[in-house]
């Protein structure tokens, strides 16, 4: 006989906050049901008013903390209720690197079946505010009103963000002074649902040689080019190239094909320990550039090198990890299917004077294959695919090619460990991880983890 479920849509109950959800939502439980509760955290006892109700789980929103965390914290942002950007700043940060490093535990034990891996505290940030150097950040309106910031959570409801915590300060300069100069001059601002409009997102990127302004618009013109250059130019410190990038299609991809140049610079130049590299508007490069050399020093460490290996670098961007590990490899071998990412990544290693890095354009699901059937047999893989983590196919060609490691850098724990699984089936045996906290203040984790041939 069916259990009935014990909780009704509207009504409050009080509820035990066992864990943490992968999007840091609390997870709970009422009479051995589970109950989903945003914003609430491990050991708390909540009075929770039901919202939705499944055959398996129910979701609900906090009324009244009866037992509160001693993590608890009071956040700094004052649209932290509202706005999506961040997940934890309720929480205190030396217990949001221990939820992040128990986010890796249960995931490569209940997803990836690994239970010996060795998994690390995770590195902390020396300051875990002001870091993001990259913002995109959607333009719209509300009540006459140019609005410009984060997204609400689960919506796509703008929250005008003004001072956003954990964007570098100049970021915040950039997105006000558009506010300022699109409500000034009455710019006709995207408008999702009817599709008609100009300017969609404004993209801050900063780096030591510069501050880069993006905007993305749905037309093939950007309205008032020349004023809106003088403000920026007036308002933002630092500025060194401003883009035009053109998105005319009904989609939630941020950037479009093709990007025109303005003003000033074409890139701007990034530090990374002792390299330096050059930032499209396009390019992939971590957001957290301090940490990012904390990762990439990790993932070095991990791929053991003595100056005598031939590696590869899947999913290379613009060359980063690949520039890293060039230092101590005889060859490195970056694949991007990005191609202004590659160029961009031949430009750092002729800039930076590395001469045994090459690099090819193309999706590493067709050309690990193509090089392994060339012969191919390099001694460690290094490995930092998207979210979704790598294809099978990727993974047996890995495996096929039998190096004697496999480095492999994870934004995901999820995907991480179905991947670690698969991986094991291959002959490939998780030693270690070790997780870095590339985001402050929300519920994503970076790691390194490494593989040896069994």
């Amino acid at each position: 006989m069916k259990k009935a479920i014990p909780v009704i849509k509207g009504r409050n109950y009080i509820v035990e906050i066992m864990s943490l959800g992968h999007s840091s939502e609390g997870v709970g439980r009422f009479e051995d049901f589970t109950v989903f509760v945003p914003g609430a955290l491990v050991g708390e006892q909540v009075d929770v008013r039901i919202t939705e109700v499944k055959k398996s789980y129910a979701k609900g929103v906090i009324s009244k903390i009866v037992r509160k965390s001693p993590d608890r914290q009071e956040p700094s942002c004052e649209i932290y209720e509202k706005c999506g950007g961040c997940q934890l700043q309720h929480l205190g940060y030396a217990a949001q690197l221990k939820v992040k490093r128990q986010q890796v535990v249960d995931a490569v034990e209940r997803i990836g079946k690994q239970k010996s891996v060795q998994i690390f505290p995770t590195i902390g940030a020396e300051n875990p505010w002001n870091y993001r150097n990259k913002m995109q950040f959607p333009i719209g309106q509300q009540k006459k009103q140019v609005v410009i910031g984060c997204f609400a959570q689960s919506s796509h409801e703008i929250v005008d963000t003004k001072n956003c915590r954990i964007q570098e300060e100049v970021n915040n300069d950039i997105a006000n002074a558009m506010r300022e100069i699109v409500q000034k001059l009455g710019i006709y601002v995207y408008d999702e649902k009817t599709q008609k409009g100009s300017l969609r997102h404004v993209i801050g990127r900063v780096a030591e040689g510069g501050v880069m302004v993006v905007l993305v618009t749905a037309t093939k013109n950007l309205p008032h080019a020349q004023e809106i250059i003088t403000h920026l130019r007036a308002k933002v410190p630092n500025l060194v190239s401003i883009m035009h990038n053109i998105n005319p299609k009904a989609t939630n991809m941020i950037m479009g094909d093709v990007t025109k140049h303005i003003w000033g610079a074409k890139t701007i130049l990034a530090k990374m320990d002792d390299l330096t590299f050059h930032i499209s508007p396009r390019s992939f490069f971590q957001v957290n550039t301090k940490q990012a050399g904390v990762l990439y020093n990790k993932a070095l460490e991990y791929a053991g090198l003595t100056g005598q290996e031939t590696v590869i670098d899947a999913y290379c961007g613009t060359g980063t990890i690949t520039l890293f590990l060039a230092k101590k490899a005889k060859q490195v071998i970056g694949i991007e299917i990005v191609e202004p990412a590659i160029r961009d990544a031949r430009k750092n290693a002729q800039d930076n004077n590395v001469k045994n890095a090459e690099f090819i354009v193309g999706d590493a699901t067709h050309v690990m294959p193509q090089l392994y059937q060339d012969g191919l047999r390099p001694d460690v893989i290094v490995v930092d695919p998207p979210r979704v983590g790598c294809t099978p196919k990727v993974l047996q060609t890995f495996a096929a090619m039998k190096p004697k490691r496999i480095v492999y850098v994870s934004c995901y724990p999820a995907s991480l460990a179905r991947d670690l699984e698969i991986l094991d089936g291959l002959g490939y045996k998780t030693v270690k991880i070790q997780p870095v906290d590339m985001f402050p203040q929300t519920s994503h984790v970076e790691s390194v983890a490494l593989l040896v041939r069994k």
